[in-house]
């Protein structure tokens, strides 16, 4: 087992090495020059259409609902867990890198949304489809199609072995494991393994409420994530508020520690090769992509469901979900994480990072700081589960032509694995998930790279309307 886990270790490594990383930021470099900084001009504007819906745009959910459904997908495991493995393994110099990414993924995000709405499609059934797949088919010419089909397989593999099912339903159990049963005494074997009665009832527990919502596709997932998720985030990102004001005079201290970390070009500790610069870049950036999924081309199949007739309005609202996530929710996580300093003690990993330092921060007992973290936890990589179904159906539809005897065998599939992840080793999982996202990533940026041009050209027409009066907001 251990040489299985250290091939998917030097995979991910592969996949996530310099070229890739590269190619993500010069995307989001790239677009926010041609569109002069748009993440930083029209942000108020983001935010105001965020909440105000369209009149008489056409789609299946509202743009706020269709935001929520991507949050719903986005903010997970990768803001509590994902944030402190990449503190933990590239120091506080990785929260810097998150941060630096998720700022032209902003611009990476607009686009995305853009081009969902702009060449979206309705199927003969009356659905609105759209992706990469369709903005890579519709938008190149049809010899890149094969691209858009590559995507969608690297997309189903993701949400069927990756970010979508093991490593939220993981995370969950773990916590849950942490909390209820840190010693391990009460346990049952499964898979000839023991392993405790808590993460057995809340795996089950998890997967007979997701196995509820998914059947009712698009529109039930939207209804649970338009009120699941704002209270989610409110309350958790009150609760890292609260640490940092409650260690307000560690805060300079901190942001000494990620500055120095980020450009620090000492070499790696444990004669591990490369400098500490190197690994703060590569675990900030790949752990901000899993969490804020800019570039991946996840996002934008939720945001063609959207009602409206402006891509350029919903591009806005789109790019707002990396804003939430990663320049606000993963930054209160880091930042909690290392004023306490959780991130650098040798025992602690994955979600134990986090809990440890909401522990030490929250003015309340252990047991309540624990419970506290536990269920924002089990909230987040629940609403993601469900968001990342209604991702790799669509991959799926795309692949055959939307059979819908292929998608109902296929939602049976993806409750299994949400069944097995609380069984598999925490370390591969995420390996795992780390490799199909990059995977997913690279057909995604090249055909963004390659129609920025249309990008452009659009956000101007729309901006210009806008600016005469002629687009209603």
């Amino acid at each position: 087992m251990n040489k299985v886990n250290d091939l998917i270790s030097q995979i991910d490594s592969y996949v996530w090495g310099l070229p890739l990383i590269i190619l993500i930021m010069a995307c989001g470099i790239l677009l926010t020059v041609r569109l002069r900084f748009l993440q930083i001009r029209k942000l108020g504007k983001a935010m105001k259409y965020m909440v105000k819906n369209e009149e008489g745009g056409n789609g299946e959910v509202s743009s706020f609902a269709a935001l929520c459904t991507a949050l719903s997908a986005t903010v997970g495991t990768g803001n509590i867990v994902g944030v402190a493995t990449a503190i933990a393994a590239g120091g506080p110099g990785a929260l810097f890198w998150m941060e630096l990414a998720a700022f032209f993924g902003m611009a990476t995000k607009y686009a995305e949304g853009l081009l969902a709405v702009k060449y979206r499609i309705r199927d003969e059934n009356g659905n609105i489809l759209g992706g990469p797949f369709y903005y890579i088919e519709n938008g190149l010419e049809k010899k890149w199609k094969w691209l858009g089909k590559l995507f969608a397989v690297f997309g189903l593999l993701a949400g069927l072995m990756g970010i979508g099912t093991i490593t939220q339903i993981n995370g969950i159990t773990s916590a849950a494991n942490t909390f209820f049963d840190s010693q391990q005494v009460h346990t049952v074997t499964v898979f000839g393994m023991k392993y405790t009665w808590t993460t057995v009832i809340a795996g089950a527990l998890i997967t007979i409420l997701t196995a509820f919502i998914v059947i009712g596709g698009i529109k039930r997932i939207a209804t649970v994530s338009e009120f699941v998720v704002p209270v989610m985030i409110v309350a958790y990102t009150g609760c890292c508020l609260t640490i940092i004001f409650c260690h307000i005079t560690e805060i300079p201290s901190a942001l000494s520690a990620i500055i120095r970390g980020a450009f620090s070009l000492k070499a790696a500790a444990g004669g591990t090769a490369g400098t500490v610069m190197m690994y703060a870049m590569r675990n900030g950036v790949a752990r901000g992509i899993f969490s804020n999924e800019a570039g991946l081309g996840s996002a934008p199949i939720a945001a063609a469901a959207a009602k409206t007739k402006e891509p350029v309005r919903q591009g806005l609202v789109t790019m707002t979900g990396t804003f939430i996530d990663t320049i606000i929710v993963c930054t209160m996580t880091g930042l909690a994480i290392i004023m306490s300093g959780s991130h650098n003690t040798a025992d602690l990993k994955g979600v134990m990072i986090t809990m440890d330092a909401f522990d030490y921060g929250l003015p309340f007992s252990e047991r309540v700081s624990s419970f506290i973290l536990m269920a924002c936890l089990a909230v987040f990589a629940f609403t993601t589960i469900l968001g990342w179904n209604y991702y790799s159906e669509r991959c799926l539809s795309y692949l055959t032509g939307a059979n819908k005897k292929v998608t109902v065998i296929y939602r049976w599939v993806y409750l299994a694995a949400v069944c097995i992840g609380p069984y598999l080793a925490v370390e591969a999982v995420w390996n795992l998930a780390d490799i199909f996202n990059g995977l997913m990533a690279i057909p995604n940026v090249i055909a963004i790279i390659l129609l920025s041009g249309v990008i452009s050209s659009d956000t101007k027409d729309y901006l210009t309307r806008l600016k005469e009066g002629k687009v209603k907001e």
